[in-house]
């Protein structure tokens, strides 16, 4: 019964990855296919669906200005770590992908449109980025998922480039407060979007294993198990369940 239980949630996994795939596919798609008029408009669809802060008639940009770019370098420079980090914040479930990313795009919009100076306009996905990447690592605290925490902290040693300059006083006019606005949602959705049934199972596995480990106890009472096995078992079951 367990090894059925392990190969329907394998099968679960491997589903709601392929979805993942398709759907940052398809987005970025979408992206690129917007900076191809943006570009043939000579930015102009940039300049009037952008972010201008503290124009309350621009207030439903924040919508719109995560899907445009100033220049192919600048999208260029995005689709990478968008690719990545949003396939990781998506494959173990969609639906809840979808949530964060409205939940990001309205806390990094916001930040942008409430502290950023008035006689600017701003766009890109960037903001995105760093939602999904404080998501995936936080993600793999809350919920257990240790193999998360680990590939989303060795992805942004990868980008490090990329994400050290998006921080205040990067050349270039970057927006870091859209990136720390995302990073902020980013990190709620971690917690709002945690997995509160797997949070319950993984407890009373635990648990289930106390009893045993009691019988192990040496002669003083003293547990004869190593210290870290259980935060062993749980990292090589998500090796296990990736295919590593």
């Amino acid at each position: 019964m367990a090894e059925h239980d392990l190969r329907s949630a394998e099968a679960r996994m491997i589903a709601e990855a392929r979805k993942a795939f398709f759907v940052i596919f398809g987005f970025l798609c979408l992206v690129w296919t917007i900076q191809l008029g943006n570009w043939s408009d000579q930015n102009e669809l940039a300049l009037q669906y952008g972010i201008r802060p503290h124009d309350i008639t621009r207030l439903p940009e924040i919508f719109t200005a995560p899907l445009l770019h100033f220049s192919w370098q600048h999208l260029e420079g995005n689709s990478g770590p968008l690719f990545v980090f949003g396939f990781l914040a998506a494959y173990r479930g969609v639906k809840k992908f979808l949530l964060l990313t409205l939940l990001i795009t309205v806390t990094s919009g916001l930040a942008v449109w409430i502290f950023q100076d008035g006689n600017t306009v701003s766009v890109g996905a960037s903001g995105l980025i760093f939602g999904y990447l404080g998501y995936v690592v936080l993600r793999g605290l809350f919920d257990r998922h240790l193999i998360d925490t680990l590939i989303g902290v060795v992805m942004a040693a990868s980008f490090a480039y990329e994400l050290v300059g998006a921080t205040p006083g990067a050349p270039g006019g970057v927006s870091w407060l859209a990136h720390l606005g995302g990073l902020v949602g980013g990190v709620a959705g971690a917690w709002l979007l945690r997995d509160r049934a797997g949070q319950e199972r993984a407890a009373q596995e635990r648990a289930a294993r106390e009893p045993a480990g009691a019988s192990q106890a040496g002669p003083r009472g003293e547990s004869s198990g190593p210290a870290g096995s259980s935060s062993r078992a749980e990292l090589l079951k998500e090796l296990k369940d990736l295919g590593l």
